[in-house]
């Protein structure tokens, strides 16, 4: 009896000291079926243990020592779920994955935050989500960066009112963008596309530094930028916005979704788009439009199928842009010829189609085909001179994904084909060319519990320039449940067109002189980023610091350090790019978010035969942003303040250098908006430019404007002055859920 006694004081003597285990089942969730993961992950953050998922969905895990930890469950193809355990009793759970695919909608109480650092991806992705495209009410694409620092939004010229992005100090042909991973603002659309594309139509914005995925093709040389649309299966069925500014600028836009039939398997969803500015604005007293005159219309229409063995997207889209800039009183197709004048007019069509098969008999594999056609016209004129374009394109890209033995090593790997028809004419003068891109690709991805692996490779075929070869590298190591650590690398080409790359350039006097040998731009890019989380007086805080260098093995410079000519030729010497940008951010109570961010942008390279600082690129910026949203999510409130370091300028003839200084000044700007929400309505009323800073002496020889000395290139700042907007916006949700 005595050793039963003390066998039964040994077992509870154990059991009070010994720690529980984690049981459960994983399941994954598509296509409204549901069924256990074999081979899913589930994994202690803290303690680096964890187990997988056997025939039956099944685990088992022993709750760490040091508790609370985070369990993280993942499975590839599906997003990814976390648990905090604080207890050490045993517990018996059961876990849902819903696939990212196709992700159905998940309906969830809480507060996202409009913009951030994806966690969970590779890559460094920064997503700029609904919220946040709100801030800019009156945003196109090319409009939606005014709260971000990692991509750069000027003004090209004094007259055209046409915006380039830049990253890493690099033009926007650098960096590569995307509608929804397909490719298609390139070529002639690199200028004027971004343009044709309103905010209140995307869904999200995803940012990423360095060069991407092999996946999305070789062009990623400075960064890469995927606008997501609202899909026709999510989308309200109902949505208007009206707005209008002080400069004589409106703009409508409409969109709606729904099913088609009572399975839900098709959808459909309609999206159109209508604004123009309709006012003449001269608040810099040069006696030239700030703004053009313009008219602009988009349509889409888009259909989604989801089906047991394959889904389906296709979306056609059209849009007319025309504008009219110059001087006051210009009207096109006067026959007065004494005043300059401005003319562009852009046409766009285009269409594309992804389809994704499941493979029947393996199990995790899947092909996916991405179709997409483009047609898209281009007839500019800046004072005497002219430019033509027509481009044609087609793209195709298939890809293949599965695993490698178990979910911890996936393969993606395909073909791709790109075919370009660019006819142009500059001052009359004939330019074509005529593009054939074949292309393989494969990427192979390892994910262990703390680092993962992406090693990626394409090869393509030039029919102009022969084989190219693009490698690249990410990694991603977790070293705690707040900090993450990332390191990329890879190489990137491009083919230039002098001409249509540098359209803006038109908007000067100078002679252009092209003494370039035709021939890819290359360059590698490398880098890398820390984003660590922690508490702050007991609330969220973060820091985010990246660095990424990009360096030149081939490019096509252009020079201007002759104030009478644009010089275009290939590289000599060393051309690259630093950048380092630091960002904190901080919730110091429910609902309010601040964040500052500091960038150091290096970009250097011979120019004039001298080995020098980029122009129009500020090596010092700096911005801060403020945003509110009450309990009763009634009220929006939201400031943003930018201060813009000097820059070096194009020079000018030396009988306009007192009035035109070599160096910009440093200025800062404020953005503003209030939001109310009633039921279904918001109403908004907002601020841009509130210092009210504007640039004196935009334009050399604005005074004689048909001169050799004319130059409106040498915008670096507003020069409209401050802005005052209102808008309103009604929305019906949707109540036909997904089955």
């Amino acid at each position: 009896m005595k050793k039963y006694f003390f066998v039964l004081l040994l077992v509870l003597a154990f059991g009070q000291t010994s720690f529980g285990q984690v049981t459960g089942v994983i399941y994954g969730e598509s296509d409204g079926s549901k069924e256990a993961l074999v081979g899913a992950q589930a994994y202690f953050l803290g303690a680096q243990s964890g187990a997988v998922t056997d025939v039956e969905g099944k685990f088992s895990l022993a709750i760490p020592k040091q508790i609370p930890d985070t369990l993280v469950f993942q499975f590839t193809g599906f997003e990814a779920d976390t648990m905090i355990i604080t207890s050490k009793e045993s517990v018996e759970i059961e876990v849902t994955l819903y696939s990212n695919i196709f992700l159905k909608e998940i309906v969830a109480e809480g507060r996202q935050k409009p913009s951030g650092i994806l966690r969970m991806e590779t890559l460094q992705i920064e997503q700029l989500n609904e919220g946040e495209l709100r801030k800019a009410a009156c945003c196109n694409i090319s409009e939606s960066f005014e709260t971000n620092a990692s991509v750069d939004v000027n003004f090209t010229d004094a007259v055209s009112g046409a915006r380039r992005i830049q990253m890493m100090g690099l033009d926007g042909v650098y960096t590569q963008v995307q509608l929804e991973n397909v490719p298609v603002f390139r070529g002639l659309s690199n200028t004027f596309g971004l343009t044709s594309i309103p905010g209140t139509w995307v869904e999200s914005i995803q940012i990423t530094k360095g060069t991407g995925s092999v996946m999305n093709g070789y062009e990623s040389m400075a960064g890469l930028i995927n606008v997501e649309l609202k899909k026709s299966e999510t989308a309200e069925t109902f949505y208007f916005n009206a707005y209008g500014n002080r400069f004589g600028r409106a703009e409508v836009n409409f969109h709606g979704g729904h099913y088609v039939g009572k399975s839900h398997k098709w959808s459909t969803g309609w999206f159109v788009h209508g604004s123009g500015l309709f006012a003449e604005n001269d608040n810099n007293k040069d006696g030239f439009r700030d703004i053009p005159l313009s008219q602009t219309a988009s349509v889409m229409n888009r259909w989604s199928y989801s089906g047991e063995k394959m889904e389906m997207k296709f979306m056609i889209t059209g849009s007319y842009d025309q504008k009219y800039g110059g001087q006051l009183g210009y009207s096109p197709g006067s026959n007065d010829l004494s005043r300059y004048g401005v003319d562009i007019l852009n046409r766009n069509l285009e269409a594309y189609l992804k389809t994704g098969f499941f493979l029947k008999k393996r199990r995790f594999g899947s092909i996916g085909l991405i179709y997409n056609a483009k047609l898209f016209e281009m007839n500019t004129r800046f004072g005497n001179e002219s430019y033509d374009g027509l481009e044609k394109r087609f793209y195709f890209n298939a890809i293949y994904s599965d695993i490698i033995g178990n979910t911890n090593n996936t393969i993606n790997a395909g073909l791709s084909f790109v075919y370009v028809d660019m006819d142009e004419k500059f001052n009359q003068v004939p330019i074509t060319r005529e593009e054939i891109v074949p292309g393989a690709f494969a990427e192979y991805t390892y994910t262990g519990q703390r680092i993962t692996t992406v090693l990626g490779v394409r090869g393509d075929y030039h029919n102009l320039f022969g084989f190219q070869t693009s490698p690249r590298v990410h990694l991603k190591w977790r070293l705690s449940e707040h900090t993450d650590l990332r390191v990329t690398g890879g190489r990137g080409w491009r083919v230039p067109n002098y001409v249509a790359d540098n359209v803006y350039m038109m908007a000067t006097n100078r002679i252009w002189v092209n003494n370039a040998n035709l021939q890819p731009e290359i360059s590698w890019n490398m880098g890398g980023s820390v984003v660590q989380g922690f508490k702050l007086f007991g609330k969220t805080a973060g820091i985010t610091v990246d660095y990424y260098h990009t360096r030149f093995v081939d490019q096509l410079i252009m020079d201007l350090e002759d104030p009478y000519t644009v010089q275009f030729y290939n590289m000599q010497g060393t051309s690259y790019s630093n950048t380092l940008q630091a960002e904190f951010n901080y919730e110091p109570f429910n609902g309010f978010d601040f964040k500052v961010i500091y960038k150091l942008t290096d970009v250097k390279a011979n120019f004039g035969g001298e080995f020098q600082q980029k122009m129009m690129v500020p090596v010092h910026r700096g911005m801060v942003n403020f945003a509110y949203i009450t309990r009763n999510k009634k009220w929006e409130f939201d400031l943003t303040g930018t201060l813009m370091g000097m820059m070096r300028l194009n020079p000018v003839p030396d009988a306009y250098a007192a009035d035109f200084p070599e160096r910009s000044d440093v200025f800062g700007t404020i953005n503003a908006q209030i939001t109310y929400v009633y039921k279904k309505w918001d109403f908004y009323l907002g601020g841009e430019n509130l210092t009210n800073y504007i640039q004196k002496n935009a334009i050399v020889g604005a005074d004689d404007p048909f001169g050799n000395y004319f130059d409106a290139t040498r915008v670096y700042a507003p020069i409209a002055g401050a802005n005052v907007y209102i808008g309103v916006r009604y929305k019906i949700k949707r109540k036909d859920k997904h089955k």
